[in-house]
């Protein structure tokens, strides 16, 4: 049994080749009903999608990566040849650290924020919904969640850091000298929606507004902020009244046209407009970033802004490190145990075929009116002679090197490491 991951991420991977990538939460389970039909051994499998990575964990058979690589492609759209120029595959130990370093924050374009862990146990729960989560990925993961609550508990790995929502309203102050005189569009209401509409209410903007396809959902969003709610056909006709637009939705398609923002351009009189675009894929169309008088941002424009305080937290990655390392040897401790698994399996088989012919047995004596002593004394013995079998068989098979092999190993097994006696040696007549 291997544990291997294959995935992209900001790291590796442009926004836009991303999103060819990115699923849903409501298409994990589907997908991985899909990848695992196409693989002959269907292995435990797990798929993580952000707006940052796309990652597939498996447990099994190393031989279904080029498979899965092939998979992913065709299901992107793309050749394998350039998925894999942008992808990374890692293996057990390398696969676990990762995994590892992901829950704790490590890997993430803003250092140690806390959402990737929620996300990721999102994944963990659509494996379980399709049937794709078995012992091993259910143990991967379960220790990298306990391994991130360590690290979060005992480092410092996130303080003071700046999240994508947090960094939107740093570069609109930066645009607007009042964000007070501002009115403020989010459209979608999830939860990178619902972050950036707490971080924009706590300065007090002019107006707030929600579109969303479901209004209800947006409803529940929009009351909590005292902001207006709207149906996102409304946005084209209505965008020209925001100055600044946040958008954040599972659309698989641009939701805001380049025709749009034009028409919104014009009815403003050319009074700037900032946009920030935190979905993957995109939600509008990166034509709007050429036009005059609008400022448009995507997740992977934010990437310096959330960098600021990195530096000073290198001290509470180092000690996160250290944690991860001993979580991975940990897990991999386990991982070697398994391979032990179907030999313990079948020496518990053995042993209650032996202690059930023996029972068998003693009963037969019993009713035959033999004595409990001497029954008792039977079956001891016949247990004893049947473990003890095919050992004694060893001792006295093959060469003296391998008899001394068996040895050694039957004095660890049976005398708790005690050497045998030597043989008496017999005196010279």
């Amino acid at each position: 049994m291997s544990v291997w991951a294959l995935g992209l991420n900001h790291h590796t991977a442009p926004l836009d080749l991303r999103g060819r990538f990115a699923f849903a939460l409501d298409q994990v389970e589907p997908t991985l009903r899909g990848l695992r039909a196409s693989l002959a051994r269907q292995p435990e499998a797990t798929l993580l999608s952000t707006c940052n990575r796309t990652e597939i964990y498996c447990a099994g058979d190393t031989n279904d990566l080029d498979n899965t690589m092939a998979w992913l492609a065709h299901n992107g759209g793309v050749s394998p040849a350039l998925l894999r120029a942008h992808a990374y595959t890692l293996q057990d130990d390398q696969a676990a650290r990762h995994a590892f370093r992901v829950a704790s924050g490590l890997d993430s374009m803003v250092l140690g924020e806390p959402q990737i862990l929620g996300q990721m146990k999102d994944a963990v729960r659509a494996a379980e919904d399709a049937g794709a989560m078995g012992t091993t990925l259910h143990q991967l993961f379960q220790r990298s969640f306990a391994v991130a609550k360590e690290v979060r508990s005992s480092t410092e790995i996130g303080a003071h850091s700046i999240s994508m929502a947090a960094a939107s309203v740093r570069l609109a102050s930066q645009l607007f000298e009042d964000l007070s005189d501002i009115k403020v569009l989010f459209v979608g209401a999830g939860e990178m929606i619902d972050l950036a509409a707490t971080h924009f209410a706590a300065k007090n903007p002019k107006a707030m507004a929600i579109a969303n396809r479901t209004l209800e959902r947006g409803e529940k969003l929009a009351s909590r902020f005292g902001a207006e709610v709207m149906r996102l056909a409304d946005l084209p006709s209505r965008l020209h009244e925001f100055d600044a637009v946040i958008s954040c939705t599972a659309s698989t398609l641009p939701i805001i046209g380049l025709g749009a923002v034009e028409r919104a351009v014009k009815l403003r009189k050319h009074r700037p407009m900032f946009m920030v675009d935190l979905a993957v894929p995109r939600d509008i169309e990166p034509e709007v970033k050429s036009l005059p008088d609008i400022y448009l941002y995507t997740v992977d424009d934010l990437a310096q802004v959330v960098q600021t305080g990195r530096d000073s937290r290198q001290a509470a990655v180092a000690e996160a490190e250290v944690i991860i390392d001993a979580g991975v040897q940990n897990f991999m401790h386990w991982l070697d145990q398994r391979s032990a698994v179907p030999l313990i399996q079948q020496l518990n088989a053995q042993a209650d075929a032996w202690r059930a012919a023996e029972v068998m047995r003693a009963k037969k004596l019993l009713a035959r009116g033999e004595s409990i002593d001497s029954v008792l004394e039977a079956m001891a013995r016949g247990l004893t002679q049947k473990m003890l079998h095919g050992t004694l068989a060893e001792l006295h098979a093959g060469d003296a090197g391998s008899r001394e092999v068996t040895a050694q190993a039957v004095s660890r097994l049976f005398l708790r490491g005690q050497l045998p006696k030597a043989a008496p040696e017999q005196k010279e007549r």
